[in-house]
């Protein structure tokens, strides 16, 4: 028999992302990634409730991170200097490797279920933001503006980060932000 081990949990993600990386989204099966981490089938879904939530195992803690850094930024910050700061901040975990956000990306945008899933949990942490923004003042109206261009500033940086992950997420995030402010000027 063979020895338990420990993060059945991290081992799932890690088998998953290894084969979604080597064959693709589609190609893989919850039975191919159980066997690849020694576990079951059951296993498995004692931990996600299917293949697309391995890719949205962190997804709670990082919308809690940027929701917590917008309620808790400076009350002086600009609206959205405050939820691009929020961004920053939540994507500090994000910040160490560019190679598995990247990865990352290219399985989202080959695969349309997970675009699904992807825009369900951006609409919904969009929609967190401006609830937060309306709570420091800011009119409901301008607060969903400002939060979804707060998420396409982030969204542009993260792959432009990804693309030149030498100058930083933090430099990426500005830049982006400077350009939309160009932009919209």
């Amino acid at each position: 028999m063979a020895r338990w081990q420990p993060d059945a949990k991290g081992r799932l993600r890690e088998a998953a992302i290894t084969l979604f990386i080597e064959r693709g989204y589609d190609a893989v099966t919850v039975a191919d990634i159980a066997k690849r981490a020694g576990l079951t089938k059951r296993t498995f879904f004692n931990h996600f409730e299917d293949k697309r939530e391995v890719m949205f195992a962190d997804a709670e803690q990082f919308e809690a991170a940027i929701v917590d850094a917008l309620a808790g930024a400076d009350p002086e910050l600009d609206p959205l200097d405050a939820t691009v700061l929020a961004y920053t901040q939540g994507a500090a975990t994000l910040a160490d490797n560019p190679d598995l956000v990247r990865a990352r990306n290219e399985m989202l945008a080959s695969s349309k279920e997970l675009q699904e899933r992807e825009l369900m949990k951006t609409a919904s942490l969009t929609a967190k933001l401006a609830d937060v923004l309306v709570q420091r003042g800011v009119p409901q109206r301008d607060a969903l503006f400002i939060a979804q261009a707060g998420t396409s500033i982030f969204l542009t940086a993260i792959r432009e980060w990804t693309d030149d992950p030498e100058h930083g997420l933090e430099n990426a995030m500005q830049n982006a932000l400077a350009g939309f402010k160009t932009a919209v000027a």
